[in-house]
């Protein structure tokens, strides 16, 4: 028996094993690149809109003007809400905006609705 052996042996020393951390890194790194995968392809159908503002055109409707960032080439849909002083909603559309051929579009939309609105927004949209 070699002196290393016999230090080992009297102190408990163990060789150290690398098959278990190479299979760790390796699961690491699968979970990292997957979830590096949902974080892009998430972020690339993803749609922002932007109010630029309202315009109450009488008691029974108002005009919403918006921009929509999003999908070249893609149709995109938005609902809109308009909103009374106690923030009911007091009416509402689904608009769909047609690609265009740039990733912006500016958009004015009248929405219809049942009581006085004090304001009009884009509440969600997505790609159709």
């Amino acid at each position: 028996m070699t002196t290393a052996q016999q230090l080992d042996e009297r102190y408990g020393r163990t060789r150290r094993r690398r098959l278990p951390w190479i299979i760790g890194g390796a699961i690491a790194l699968v979970v990292i690149g997957a979830f590096s995968w949902m974080t892009v392809s998430q972020s690339i159908a993803s749609v922002d809109a932007d109010d630029l503002g309202f315009t109450l055109v009488d008691e029974y409707s108002v005009d919403v003007s918006f921009q929509v960032t999003g999908v070249q080439g893609k149709d995109v849909v938005c609902a809109l809400e308009a909103l009374d002083e106690e923030f009911g909603v007091v009416g509402w559309k689904i608009v769909e905006i047609a690609a265009g051929d740039s990733h912006s579009q500016a958009v004015s939309v009248t929405i219809p609705t049942v009581a006085q609105a004090t304001t009009g927004l884009v509440n969600t949209c997505w790609v159709a």
